[in-house]
């Protein structure tokens, strides 16, 4: 169960978790310490996963991102496994969702052109049975985060 001072821990940590410990500690209300001891649990407990780079698509050539539905007639074990290893064996695959719906599957690609999508697209459905394909180009990015809103007042200070 997470606190007011964990949640603020954790926003100021998903804007920047490479600020020194000094200044999220000045941030969240609290000194050094206690702030260092709540960070560590929230790791030991798999509440921060991992801290990684957050890189700009458009400076490493990455700029297009293409959303590609996929409904499929497939829905054996054996089916699944080799979808899961060849989403994961893609790098250009960003995200993949299963679905409820008429579209069993939501992924999300990211590469530096429209060729480059043609010739991922040609590799990735050469490689399964799918159903039916359908892909889009997202023409702008308006949001995108990897920050959680964390509801700063749902929970009592413990």
């Amino acid at each position: 169960m997470l606190d007011t001072l964990d949640k603020k821990i954790l926003t100021v940590l998903q804007r920047d978790s490479s600020l020194p410990l000094e200044k999220i500690a000045t941030e969240v209300g609290s000194s050094k310490s206690p702030v260092w001891n709540r960070i560590r649990k929230m790791k030991d407990a798999g509440v921060i996963l991992r801290e990684v780079a957050i890189l700009d698509p458009e400076k490493i050539g990455q700029q297009e991102t293409f959303f590609v539905q996929i409904q499929t007639d497939q829905h054996s074990s054996e089916w699944l496994q080799e979808f899961t290893r060849v989403v994961n064996d893609m790098p250009e695959i960003q995200e993949v969702h299963r679905l409820a719906g008429q579209i069993d599957y939501l992924l999300k690609v990211r590469v530096g052109s429209t060729k480059q999508f043609d010739t991922f697209y040609k590799r990735f459905v050469s490689r399964l049975s799918l159903f039916n394909v359908n892909s889009s180009l997202s023409m702008e990015r308006i949001k995108e985060t990897t920050a959680f809103g964390l509801d700063l007042e749902s929970q009592p200070d413990g």
